[in-house]
């Protein structure tokens, strides 16, 4: 159940967040935050990732889609044997993150991505972030990280 709830509050976070984004008509594009290391920029993805492929924003749909049933389907099996809370931490922001995503390529055809690193790299400064995209890179890490059966 803990785990549900994780996926709920990452899925319900971002988009309450996604929301007040695009609800504001003037987002001050550039604004500081955090000492300056983090910078608002509203942005609509209408590809993957760094916007790849969006010229074909049914095809992301479906690669969001059957990624996002992948990583479910993992996380049901994972979670009915409870032995690797760490591993099902990962697969729930993952699953909350993924859905939340999902949801706004289905609803409204891009991905709402509101913030950016300030960086001493610029590559780094133009990638624009939302927080489902932290939550699945954070539980990738930790699938990556504690994924692995351990040895006998």
């Amino acid at each position: 159940m803990k785990y549900a709830a994780v996926a709920a509050l990452v899925f319900i976070g971002d988009f309450c967040l996604k929301r007040q984004v695009e609800k504001q008509q003037e987002i001050p594009q550039g604004k500081k935050l955090f000492k300056g290391r983090i910078a608002v920029k509203r942005f609509h993805n209408r590809g993957a990732a760094m916007n790849f492929l969006e010229k074909c924003p049914g095809l992301v749909k479906k690669i969001s889609g059957a990624v996002l049933f992948v990583v479910g389907l993992l996380w049901f099996l994972f979670l009915r044997k409870k032995q690797n809370p760490a591993l099902l931490f990962g697969l729930s922001l993952m699953v909350g993150g993924g859905a939340n995503n999902l949801y706004d390529r289905m609803a409204k055809g891009y991905v709402v991505d509101y913030f950016s690193f300030c960086t001493p790299w610029k590559r780094l400064d133009k990638l624009v972030f939302n927080l489902s995209d932290l939550c699945i890179i954070l539980g990738g890490i930790l699938v990556i990280l504690f994924g692995r059966p351990k040895r006998q």
